[in-house]
């Protein structure tokens, strides 16, 4: 891994900062700070690792293309046709600015300090787990040796040995905001330790559920864990938990596919797995997720009639793609994504996430709890969020509201409630979850499918831009970088995994039985 240095670059947010004044206090070096303070480097963090992963305009959707959740109509899109090339690991560099924020400590109440500091290894955890699940073998116990003891040739540590330090460092995480006082520049809980404490459990069970294939390795302790979390630490409670960005209609803070200086609202067409899926369950979020087709509505439905949404087949060709979409037979993105400034927030991880990874335990026998009411309470929550953050306007939600009585009841209907054996009710589980982060949560429905099968992604050799056209990649390759400037260690560890193929069908210690 290349020594890089970070160029510091730091967005000035008004909910975050009372004023942009303190950045006044920026050397104009680009190599960084002269002058820095805990609260800007905390600040500089989070907008990293949110705005990493949540881009805007085309950018924003290109991940959920991936997901299978939208189309592309402008031109054939590798995202949509499953085309991964090589990751970076430029989030690496933002490991630099977590060892200068526990620099500061020293000088820090001790509540203070150890706030800043868990919220360190947090930021540690989640770049090294995003890493990880896309490649395998990370450079983790040598990531920073570059800095320290000028060694920017990092030896690779095993998957398994990743698992463990994250899994390691989000203990000492809960640990120390357990011990923490409310501390400055964050973004999303304000600074709120109690907060930070169920984010990084929920972040967790998140890892643990990860490893399932994984659960009687002692090494590993995945059920005990995950039991110890559940039963005696705060995990998320509510949506006033989600780990989110919050939008608002100012520059530069608008939601990311918010129509304006945004050439690209025309190109999204919603997939017939999601719209499917909704469809089948007479679930009311169709009229809050898609727009009605055109072509659907010239044959006389109206906006509230279920058949006047039509998904389009993500595996479809382009050609044929193009057609339909020049014919308006195809649903696009709901008016509410591109007309409202702020938006809805965009989630990370949200409470519903994780109570439909707790079903998924308690299905799987991990935890005691009832599978179906924890279920019931992930869609639930997932459905209570699109309806908080749905202004009642007939576009929007098509006169098909989501009232309290509808989603209490929804859980429980013949054709939501979980069923039949354990198969069955994961793939149900996993289904609801995929229906949850529309929109939300980048790439999670990437892993969850590459992780569980479900749900079932179409493949189209004569679209596919995966070799061969008949399977889907389930990783990225290794960095150019690392090719170039640490090929010794690389090598090893791709000798040692994939027998010396770094390609995109490979399959990691994670996903082996």
């Amino acid at each position: 891994m290349k020594n890089i240095r970070i160029i510091a670059t730091i967005v000035c947010i008004t909910t975050a900062l009372a004023s942009c004044s303190h950045f006044e206090e920026l050397n104009t070096n680009p190599d960084g700070f002269t002058i820095a303070t805990p609260q800007m480097l905390a600040t500089k963090l989070m907008l990293d690792i949110t705005r990493s992963d949540i881009s805007s305009q085309k950018g924003f959707m290109a991940n959920f293309m991936r997901d299978k959740y939208i189309l592309w109509s402008e031109f054939a899109q590798g995202e949509q046709y499953n085309r991964i090339d090589r990751t970076s690991f430029g989030p690496f560099t933002r490991l630099i600015d977590v060892e200068k924020l526990i620099g500061f400590t020293d000088e820090l109440d001790e509540g203070v300090a150890n706030a800043y500091k868990g919220f360190g290894h947090f930021i540690r955890a989640y770049i090294f787990f995003n890493a990880t699940m896309q490649v395998g073998d990370i450079p983790y116990t040598d990531a920073l040796k570059g800095e320290s003891e000028g060694n920017i040739k990092p030896r690779y540590d095993e998957q398994k040995e990743v698992f463990i330090g994250i899994l390691n460092e989000l203990d000492e995480a809960n640990r120390l905001f357990a011990q923490g006082a409310n501390f400055e520049g964050d973004l999303i809980y304000q600074g709120d330790p109690v907060k930070w404490q169920k984010m990084v459990n929920s972040f967790a069970l998140k890892v643990l559920i990860n490893l399932y294939r994984k659960s009687a390795d002692p090494d590993l302790r995945v059920v005990e864990r995950f039991n110890e979390i559940v039963n005696n630490r705060p995990i998320f409670e509510s949506n006033a938990d989600n780990f989110q960005l919050v939008y608002s209609d100012q520059e530069n803070q608008r939601y990311p596919f918010h129509k304006l200086g945004n050439q690209f609202i025309i190109y999204p067409m919603v997939s017939d797995i999601l719209i499917n899926r909704l469809k089948a369950t007479n679930d009311y979020r169709l009229f809050y997720y898609a727009s009605p087709s055109e072509a659907q509505l010239d044959k006389g439905y109206t906006p509230s009639d279920f058949d006047a949404y039509k998904g389009t087949d993500p595996a479809i060709a382009y050609a044929s793609l193009s057609t339909i979409h020049s014919a308006g037979d195809y649903s696009g993105v709901n008016a509410r994504y591109t007309e409202i400034p702020a938006g809805e927030p965009v989630s990370l991880l949200s409470y519903a996430q994780v109570q439909f990874l707790l079903a998924e335990a308690a299905v799987r026998g991990w935890i005691n709890g009832d599978a179906q009411t924890l279920y019931a309470a992930g869609v639930q929550g997932a459905m209570q969020f699109v309806a908080d953050h749905t202004p009642n306007i007939p576009a929007y939600h098509h006169n098909r509201i989501m009232s309290n009585t509808y989603i209490e009841a929804f859980p429980v209907t013949d054709a939501v409630k979980l069923t039949g054996p354990t198969e069955h009710r994961i793939e149900q589980i996993i289904t609801q979850k995929f229906l949850s982060t529309y929109l939300q949560s980048p790439l999670s429905a990437f892993f969850e499918n590459r992780r569980t099968g479900y749900p079932t992604f179409a493949i189209n050799p004569a679209s596919n831009e995966n070799t061969p056209a008949d399977r889907l990649p389930i990783r990225w390759m290794y960095p150019s970088d690392e090719v170039n400037y640490n090929s010794e260690n690389l090598t090893e560890a791709i000798n040692r995994q994939y027998n010396g193929n770094d390609n995109v069908n490979e399959r990691m210690w994670l996903l082996k039985d």
